[in-house]
């Protein structure tokens, strides 16, 4: 069963631009991974299918029911985390969490607790004294407290340190063992490729595709940075597999997708002086995987 199903939903504001013809399901049980560049229109696309604002055309559904006409009582089996959270600056964090949970009508205290335990937060501070991610823990709590069926969160990891994001991946992965479905939207694509099962990118408000993760990771390119005692010949990394070549002076960058042992055994032929191999960003794997298709 489908949790999700999006129909060609399209969102215009004006001349800007929105999302247009967006379409994806998301079926339960399922961490399903929301992937694009920030301004991608990945919010805007959470914020339609929320009701939050309404589309221009097209329609969604969550579990069966049209998200427009049944919007209020959908919400209360949904946990949202916003991209970025805004609260009464005066209210306690534990007064502002028992306001969020007297909404489901049912008893949160314990869940409360649990999960503040989990993410470190303490619930007698103002909201006002808190930093950016302590602000965000509150928003994890305030989406999680009432067990809900369907996690959205956008962004939910900027404003966390390393430690807690591993402590949220941690508390998501136990909610979806618990029977969750998950809808994940970020633009670091190590997070989406941890949590989920399938992803649908998304660029300049359209789906580009709609993949597994393990399809995803087969076409995924590393970035090699080499800074060399001497100038390389152009030729020099001319494999099967490498992209974007750039030879400035003694710096040698590029784009490589394959086995990389393949350009280790390259590099150990040459005197460096550095050597970075990093994630590319994802403009670039959407450039290098995506020519092809097209």
């Amino acid at each position: 069963m489908n949790v999700i199903e999006i129909k060609n939903l399209t969102k215009t504001y004006g001349t800007s631009r929105g999302i247009s013809n967006i379409s994806f399901t998301v079926e339960e049980g399922e961490i399903f991974g929301f992937i694009g560049p920030n301004g991608a229109g990945k919010s805007t696309t959470i914020r339609t299918l929320l009701s939050l604002i309404y589309p221009t055309s097209g329609s969604a559904t969550i579990f069966g029911k049209d998200t427009v006409q049944f919007a209020p009582e959908i919400k209360k089996e949904i946990g949202y985390l916003p991209s970025e959270v805004f609260y009464y600056d005066n209210m306690k964090v534990k007064d502002l969490l028992n306001y969020s949970a007297s909404f489901y009508k049912k008893d949160c205290r314990k869940r409360i607790k649990e999960l503040a335990d989990i993410m470190d937060l303490d619930l007698t501070k103002k909201i006002d004294d808190l930093s950016l991610g302590n602000k965000k823990k509150v928003g994890i709590v305030q989406g999680l407290l009432h067990s809900p069926k369907l996690i959205i969160l956008d962004e939910p990891t900027s404003g966390l340190d390393p430690l807690m994001q591993q402590k949220f991946f941690e508390l998501l992965e136990e909610e979806n063992k618990k029977g969750a479905t998950i809808l994940f939207s970020s633009h670091i694509l190590t997070e989406v490729q941890r949590l989920c099962n399938r992803v649908a990118i998304i660029k300049e408000g359209e789906i580009v595709t709609v993949e597994k993760i393990s399809t995803l990771k087969e076409n995924t390119y590393k970035k090699f940075k080499v800074e060399t005692k001497a100038k390389l010949d152009r030729n020099y990394f001319d494999l099967e597999g490498v992209n974007k070549l750039e030879v400035k002076d003694n710096h040698t960058s590029f784009l490589f997708k394959g086995n990389i042992n393949d350009v280790m055994k390259k590099i150990a032929n040459i005197e460096i002086t550095n050597l970075g191999i990093e994630e590319p960003d994802l403009e670039e794997i959407f450039l290098h995987y995506y020519e092809k298709e097209r």
